[in-house]
């Protein structure tokens, strides 16, 4: 059985007030190559697709987005625009949020997180064994 992911993005941001469990088993996400389309910066309201999950602090949830390790941007966020391409990349267990671009892209260059938007990799993140294992951690 493989092991939940870590957001990096608690790094960045103060978790709510009080402890937040630490679900059992969590690696850092890190690709290592990717091929991106040529640069096309799409409309601010753009809908979005991006990995996250949730966290509790205090039995009150909240989510935070998954952050990746680049070899050239350093830390990285990514979006994809339809359901298909989020799964092709990182597999059909991998929890996710919807978004504007924008409103992503503004909150990541804040920390100084650059957004990959639908990214050509393949590497699945999640399988159904992490998030149950994630489930069971947070209960």
């Amino acid at each position: 059985m493989g092991t939940a992911n870590a957001s990096r993005l608690l790094d960045y941001l103060e978790p709510p007030a009080g402890p937040a469990p630490e679900p059992v088993g969590l690696r850092r996400s890190c690709f290592l190559d990717y091929d991106l389309p040529a640069p096309a910066v799409p409309p601010y309201h753009t809908p979005v697709l991006v990995p996250a999950h949730p966290r509790y602090a205090d039995g009150v949830p909240y989510i935070v987005y998954e952050l990746f390790a680049h070899p050239d941007a350093g830390t990285v966020a990514l979006a994809f625009t339809t359901p298909r391409r989020l799964v092709e990349a990182l597999g059909a267990a991998q929890p996710w949020v919807a978004t504007s671009l924008g409103v992503l892209a503004t909150g990541m260059r804040e920390h100084g997180v650059t957004v990959r938007l639908d990214p050509s990799v393949s590497a699945p993140h999640w399988t159904p064994a992490d998030l149950a294992a994630y489930a069971g951690a947070v209960r």
